[in-house]
């Protein structure tokens, strides 16, 4: 992909399909010491399913924290906390 002079890309075909990526979608980049993620924020493309547990079905799996442990994934997520003691 190249970047346009505005820090625009173009996501693939084949990755928006995959991702569900539709007009209206919302995305991130996240970076991390790899590089960077693309991370989908809210969805455009298609309608939520009426039926609770298809919904719930649709939301489960595994997050990647990249090897972090979830304590290191809050703070790099949150930043260090300043109001702890350096004890």
């Amino acid at each position: 992909m190249r970047v346009t002079e505005k820090g625009q890309v173009t996501i693939p075909k084949e990755i928006r399909d995959r991702l569900n990526i539709g007009p209206g979608s919302e995305v991130d980049f996240v970076a991390d010491d790899k590089g960077a993620r693309l991370i989908v924020v809210a969805g455009g493309k298609s309608a939520e399913p009426d039926d609770f547990e298809a919904w719930l079905k649709s939301r489960s799996g595994i997050f990647d924290t990249g090897g972090m442990t979830a304590d290191e994934y809050m703070e790099w997520l949150r930043g260090p906390r300043d109001d702890l003691g350096s004890d």
